[in-house]
């Protein structure tokens, strides 16, 4: 009880700063006025009826369902509505695309060393069940060594399962080539790839890519929590990995929750609506916040620059700085980011995408992820900067690693 009243001071007294900038985007979102408006009738007066029954409101709530996943899959280049599985989250839908093409199937699966969790663990499990995984290594901005990839993937490759943007440093990866690359390896092998932090902010399409699985993610584009689609295209072989009732999905049984699916495809029409302006904004404040910490002695860019990078990720090292000891600082001033890997941060361990391309233990530890997005402003980023200096030289204050 101690620790909540400790965390009920926290939150009083964060009640009291001058401003607020919430940069932790890659965590979790605020849902915009407009997401929350479009869900609310969903909840109790419209289609809230299971989907598989016959009558009005399983009819209503079916072609709710169906309307928001033809949408989805029109954004993404797909051919049909029933291309696309919701699921609760970015995780499930990974395990998926992983657990669902390794059933009843034995041989080598190919990752990159930078994926997210969702990916990692899922193939680490299926590691101890005897599939050969094959880890591909990433160079010092975090790209995929295609090379490598190529070397990786034989004849007894069943599946290729990586992200197109990584989530800690933004590196947007070649995915095309990847795609080309393992099927030159092995034709017949299918590919999975995780866009849940491409959807919103890079220009793809499912058909060009030639890609079997593509994960999205809704809170990723600012909307509700507790959805995300797998795309899985027609005539590619998934099995179910979750066992219940079967409702108008083949691969995930249960009830829709429909409101979230709706939340999911109106976030999708905001992010689309002038996706352009968006991105350009997006890059925009993205380099005037890179630009203005690297201002800061001894701080060090993860990730590409320019267009190689993600344009709503910001990945900075403070050496002689513990980056949790700065988010805690930082957020007594009304900004709020992330220390590390967001999946890891609680654990006392680098960052494995960092150790990945390269950095030392104190450089890892010392990195602060942000994320902008659309509804950020100049001012925004102003007030952060002006925060994050005093913030990281009163930490290095304190600091046993500081140069004296």
């Amino acid at each position: 009880m101690k620790h909540l009243e400790n965390i009920r001071d926290l939150v009083k007294y964060h009640s009291t700063v001058e401003k607020e900038v919430y940069l932790d985007l890659e965590n979790s979102t605020p849902v915009p006025v407009e997401v929350l408006q479009e869900m609310l009738p969903y909840f109790s007066s419209k289609a809230y009826g299971n989907p598989t029954l016959t009558h009005k409101q399983g009819w209503e709530a079916y072609e709710t369902i169906m309307d928001a996943a033809g949408f989805i899959t029109r954004l993404i280049g797909g051919s049909s509505p029933e291309e696309l599985c919701f699921a609760s989250g970015e995780a499930e839908v990974n395990s998926l695309a992983i657990f669902g093409t390794a059933v009843g199937k034995t041989g080598r699966i190919v990752v990159s060393s930078v994926d997210p969790l969702t990916i990692l663990l899922p193939v680490e499990r299926l590691e101890k069940k005897g599939f050969e995984v094959v880890r591909v290594p990433v160079d010092p901005e975090g790209f995929v060594d295609l090379e490598a990839l190529s070397k990786a993937v034989n004849r007894d490759t069943v599946l290729v399962s990586m992200s197109m943007v990584n989530n800690e440093i933004g590196t947007i990866q070649p995915f095309r080539e990847i795609v080309k690359t393992a099927r030159e390896g092995n034709p017949d092998v299918t590919v999975h790839m995780d866009a849940s932090d491409a959807y919103g902010r890079i220009s793809f399409n499912v058909k060009d890519m030639d890609v079997d699985l593509l994960s999205l993610s809704s809170y990723k584009i600012m909307g509700p929590r507790g959805v995300a689609a797998l795309y899985v295209r027609s005539g590619v072989e998934v099995e179910r990995i979750i066992e219940g009732p079967i409702g108008t999905q083949p691969l995930w049984p249960g009830v829709e929750n429909t409101p979230l699916i709706v939340g999911f495809k109106k976030a999708s029409e905001l992010a689309f609506k002038d996706f352009e302006g968006n991105v350009s904004k997006m890059r925009k404040l993205r380099d005037m916040l890179i630009n203005g910490l690297l201002s800061i002695e001894e701080t060090l860019l993860n990730g590409p620059i320019g267009g190689k990078r993600a344009p709503d990720n910001v990945n900075i090292s403070f050496l002689h700085c513990e980056g949790e000891s700065l988010t805690i600082e930082l957020s007594f001033k009304g900004v709020y980011v992330s220390s590390g890997s967001a999946c890891t941060r609680r654990i006392l361990q680098p960052s494995h995408v960092l150790t990945a391309i390269g950095r030392e233990y104190e450089a890892a530890h010392g990195s602060i992820l942000m994320k902008v997005s659309r509804y950020h402003s100049v001012e925004d980023i102003e007030y952060v900067l002006e925060a994050f200096k005093p913030a990281v030289e009163r930490i290095r204050a304190m600091s046993p690693t500081r140069r004296i």
